[in-house]
């Protein structure tokens, strides 16, 4: 069954734009269509607000070539939070490390294999599929959407990644779904800790919002995860953060966990690859295929903590998807 997603585009319909794949992923047709003059229109806050619900059903919206500055970056990762309604007291993400990567101030993360936090935890010699991750889901509370525009880009490689964390659990068995709802998960990002302290230098904090605070970089996440906009259900964990399942032993843990990042990063039909400026709500990772420079500023807007609702349902089940 074919899913009509130009109803989710709201306010955003007469724009030409593309479902990149069936289950994640849509891309604005040419550079016309610019973010700066969507945050200028007389009906911004509608514009805006239905971007944010097309990210969070989409998993990820692609722009080209886009004029906007860093400081109108950041003001438009607030509004699209706010507009979605977060908690008032979550604001801009302040990276552990960003102040000491960034000259755009602590709000920005450098994303840049020149330095910045590109290949941050990267270990030379493992598998491409170790950098999957959502963004700062070692904060107690973490991102909501995040907005990534790169400058800099390799003649060749360094491709992003994405992929449908609905799907991916639509993908599981519902005796699977049982067993891991309700279940919680440390996330953790020590390396950033690490980091800081090769430096010499402390790190952010508070980041963003009032509980984001210390320098313990560790958090508790249900497993699967209730998405507070469009109510379905999604897998919430990432080969990069996620250590350990609490009510299951190590061993345990480890065998589900290994499975479960198996499952995101092996299902090529629920991931999707195209070149852009980003906004991001779902698991994505770029591809170290490179050696030229690759270098792009984001801006992560905090949302709020993680919840699992016994009564939401899958994605799949609310719009009725059989293929």
């Amino acid at each position: 069954m074919a899913v009509d997603t130009n109803s989710l585009r709201g306010s955003l319909s007469d724009l030409r734009a593309y479902d990149v794949t069936s289950h994640i992923g849509t891309r604005f047709y040419d550079s016309s269509v610019q973010l700066s003059k969507l945050m200028r229109a007389e009906n911004a806050d509608e514009l805006l607000k239905d971007l944010a619900t097309l990210v969070a059903h989409r998993g990820v919206v692609f722009f080209r070539d886009q004029d906007i500055p860093i400081d109108q970056q950041l003001v438009l990762a607030q509004r699209l939070g706010e507009l979605s309604g977060k908690p008032a007291s979550s604001k801009l993400h302040r990276h552990p490390i960003s102040e000491n990567t960034s000259e755009l101030g602590a709000e920005v993360s450098v994303i840049s294999s020149m330095g910045g936090i590109s290949r941050a935890g990267l270990q030379q010699g493992r598998r491409a599929a170790n950098g999957w991750h959502s963004d700062i889901t070692f904060e107690r509370v973490p991102a909501d959407y995040s907005i990534l525009k790169m400058h800099t880009l390799p003649e060749v490689g360094g491709d992003t990644l994405w992929a449908s964390g609905y799907e991916a659990y639509d993908r599981l068995s519902p005796a699977y779904k049982k067993f891991l709802e309700g279940l919680t998960a440390v996330h953790n990002a020590d390396f950033f800790v690490e980091m800081s302290r090769a430096m010499g230098v402390p790190m952010q904090d508070p980041r963003g919002s009032p509980e984001n605070t210390g320098s313990d970089l560790t958090a508790v996440h249900p497993v699967i995860r209730t998405h507070p906009i469009t109510g379905f259900k999604t897998l919430f964990v990432n080969k990069t953060f996620t250590k350990q399942i609490l009510e299951l032993t190590a061993d345990e843990s480890d065998h589900v966990l290994d499975y479960l990042f198996r499952h995101i990063s092996e299902n090529h039909d629920l991931q999707a690859s195209p070149p852009s400026i980003y906004i991001i709500s779902t698991f994505h990772t770029a591809t170290n295929d490179y050696c030229g420079d690759r270098a792009g500023n984001r801006a992560v807007s905090v949302g709020e903590r993680p919840y699992f609702d016994p009564a939401s349902k899958s994605r799949r089940e609310v719009l009725g998807i059989t293929f």
